[in-house]
């Protein structure tokens, strides 16, 4: 299993950022797929989740301002961020699993300036 994530950068408080992650290795339409993020010292908390019918559960924190998203044509999960606050900093990991396993992609990192 691969997943690759991009779309990271830095962007100023109030900008947007989209970030995508390409899967392969998995039947993608029938995996749920999540975005979450890591903050050095940190836990690593989930952001967002979509299950292979488009439903979608979102952090608290980030309610109203993410969005997820998915293309099963392209086998690549997307995360929308309007909004972005300093304290969306972080690396942002792409995660699935497969046969029960977890599966992690390397990370992107948001760094948002005040």
């Amino acid at each position: 299993v691969q997943l690759q994530a991009s779309g990271g950068g830095l962007v100023q408080a109030g900008g947007s950022l989209r970030l995508s992650c390409v899967s392969r290795g998995i039947v993608f339409r029938l995996n749920s797929m999540a975005w979450y993020r890591q903050d050095p010292g940190k836990e690593r908390e989930l952001v967002a989740h979509i299950t292979s019918g488009h439903n979608r559960t979102y952090a608290d924190s980030v309610k109203g301002r993410f969005t997820i998203s998915r293309d099963n044509v392209r086998n690549t999960v997307y995360l929308q961020m309007n909004s972005l606050k300093p304290e969306d900093t972080a690396t942002y990991y792409c995660y699935t699993t497969r046969g029960g396993l977890p599966y992690w992609g390397k990370g992107t990192q948001v760094t948002v300036s005040s």
